[in-house]
């Protein structure tokens, strides 16, 4: 039980070290262009009163590119995070295809499952989603490989 509470701890402390540093980017974005934007700026300088921000249109439009940064680095901490295993953090491998549109009463809904190179688990995701959004199911395996690289005389005593 608490080793399974140590992976979630782990997880999500990966995902808010990641938006740290997507937040730490953003405000140096922010710091580099005022303190190069006006030319009353000195080193260091703190925007104190008015800022140009609404009565410049190049300044309120480099603030809207800085600000649609800020919101692709959040996107792409979020997105990298839902693709890394819970256990271990590394990037999940191996995308197949399961399930056909054809045969969906026998095989299933198109699905892309993605699974952890070292055999934790794996992650289902809708190909195509109809009735909002489908919450990927991450399913926990144990060891997937234990199984394949079994010694041969494991294997011998099972017959």
């Amino acid at each position: 039980m608490f080793a399974d509470l140590k992976h979630h701890l782990r997880y999500w402390g990966f995902l808010l070290l990641k938006l740290a540093g997507a937040a730490f980017g953003s405000g140096f974005a922010l710091w580099f262009l005022n303190l190069f934007w006006a030319p009353q700026t000195r080193l260091f300088h703190l925007a104190i009163g008015r800022s140009g921000f609404g009565m410049d249109l190049l300044y309120t439009t480099l603030v809207g590119v800085w600000f649609q940064f800020s919101f692709g680095l959040v996107y792409l901490a979020v997105r990298d995070q839902r693709y890394r295993c819970r256990t271990c953090l590394r990037r999940l491998r191996m995308p197949i295809e399961t399930g056909s549109w054809g045969y969906m009463l026998q095989l299933g809904r198109p699905r892309i499952e993605y699974i952890c190179p070292y055999g934790h688990g794996r992650l289902n995701i809708e190909e195509v989603q109809f009735t909002g959004t489908v919450p990927p199911s991450w399913t926990d395996q144990g060891d997937i490989w234990q199984e394949l690289f079994a010694s041969k005389a494991d294997t011998d005593n099972e017959w």
